[in-house]
């Protein structure tokens, strides 16, 4: 069984692209499917899975402790891996044909107040000027100026970097690269980490990647997540805050600002444009204030 999967996440990589967190999450998704089969002592086979096989794991998912958003997901991992071995006569039948996803409510993107986000991008400013400080003043700047994704940030090389133009090359999913402005203040942060933040955190001379832990090596995607958590604690906001919060805040701020939708379905890197318009609900529904 361990063989289909591996040639499911193969094709899901070499065909669309798929990131390395994407195929994770797959792999998980599937493998719990897997893990619960010996409950069927004759599913020894993907051929041995059937419908009510298929229908006894989503109920009881449903019955656990998952979200209706989380069995939504792992229903279309089903779907998409049952119609790719059918599809190459792996199997004889899709156990998954009749198999409905759950309804899930869409929930509105959560962003920060124009004032909030001030607040969290001046926290690491009220400190000294330590090369960490230089660091997580450039990257909360850079994130909040550009609605770049987590993994995208991290991912940012020195190379990728251009302040004399004021523009980066934003590392996107299927490995091409968007070109993003960088406003002048921003550039000025980055300046300053480059400067006299960057050459105090680097061990290995050879490293390429733009911020830095304490080790010297690439900031992880936790690492970053951390650090927000870190500043917005110091900035009393009540709300929570990730990297994806920033980004939501971007956009929902660029919107309110009077850029168009296009420019922003740009910016974000958002393959359909539909994908952009949640943010003008943000708008009419009054959930951006303090503008």
């Amino acid at each position: 069984m361990d063989e289909q999967l591996d040639a499911f996440l193969a094709y899901l990589q070499a065909e669309k692209n798929y990131s390395h967190n994407t195929l994770v999450a797959y792999r998980n998704d599937l493998s719990q499917l897997i893990q619960f089969l010996p409950q069927y002592p004759g599913a020894e086979t993907w051929e041995d899975v059937d419908e009510m096989i298929v229908d006894a794991y989503v109920a009881t998912m449903k019955q656990g402790e998952y979200a209706a958003s989380s069995v939504a997901r792992k229903v279309a991992a089903l779907k998409s891996f049952f119609h790719f071995m059918f599809d190459r006569e792996v199997i004889t039948h899709d156990p998954t044909t009749n198999i409905d996803s759950p309804k899930v409510k869409k929930r509105l993107p959560k962003t920060l107040t124009f004032d909030d986000v001030d607040r969290l991008l001046h926290a690491p400013r009220q400190q000294k000027k330590t090369p960490k400080n230089l660091r997580d003043t450039a990257l909360l700047a850079l994130l909040y100026a550009t609605g770049m994704r987590v993994t995208e940030l991290v991912s940012l090389q020195i190379g990728d970097i251009y302040l004399s133009e004021g523009v980066l090359l934003c590392p996107g999913k299927d490995e091409t690269k968007r070109s993003l402005p960088i406003n002048e203040e921003t550039q000025q942060m980055l300046a300053a980490y480059l400067s006299a933040g960057r050459p105090h955190l680097v061990k290995d001379r050879s490293e390429k990647s733009l911020f830095l832990n304490h080790r010297g090596q690439q900031l992880t995607r936790q690492g970053l997540w951390l650090i927000i958590k870190t500043y917005a604690r110091q900035a009393q906001l009540s709300a929570a805050v990730t990297p994806h919060t920033l980004r939501h805040s971007f956009a929902a701020h660029k919107l309110k600002n009077g850029s168009g939708l296009n420019e922003i379905q740009q910016l974000l890197g958002h393959a359909n444009i539909s994908t952009t318009q949640i943010y003008t609900q943000l708008s009419s529904q009054g959930e951006l204030v303090n503008g």
